[in-house]
């Protein structure tokens, strides 16, 4: 996001109420929006440079969430940007991971040594001095 399209969505974060500001990163050209959550996390919107708008939740400067880039957003005007920011839901969990099949076969029935076997052996060796 360049600077000019960035101060014009905080301009339309803040007359919605909402406590936003520029984010700069030092050293590097890269212009985000910062906008304050009530709880006490941040999200810092589209600092990275990459095509694309997307964000990181932070408390106290630690990643806590990631609202993931939303498609077709390359070409989004500030209006549509400020629409996007002020309608987010940063409470939301993220959608559950489907099921992934397990890659080895489960073990055959009866193959695997029962517990009280195995433990009563080495406890036995044990009582014997190492012996068998």
């Amino acid at each position: 996001m360049d600077e000019a399209t960035a101060t014009d969505v905080v301009e339309r974060l803040r007359a919605r109420r909402i406590f936003a500001s520029i984010n700069r990163r030092a050293g590097v050209y890269n212009v985000g929006v910062r906008v304050v959550i009530p709880d006490g996390r941040e999200a810092i919107w589209d600092n990275d440079g990459a095509a694309g708008l997307e964000a990181m939740v932070l408390r106290d400067g630690v990643l806590v969430g990631f609202v993931p880039q939303i498609p077709d957003s390359d070409d989004l005007s500030a209006a549509e940007i400020a629409d996007i920011i002020a309608g987010t839901d940063y409470d939301k969990r993220p959608d559950p991971l489907p099921a992934r099949p397990s890659s080895a076969p489960p073990p055959p029935a009866g193959s695997a040594p029962s517990a009280a076997r195995s433990t009563a052996g080495w406890r036995a060796k044990f009582r014997r001095g190492g012996r068998t």
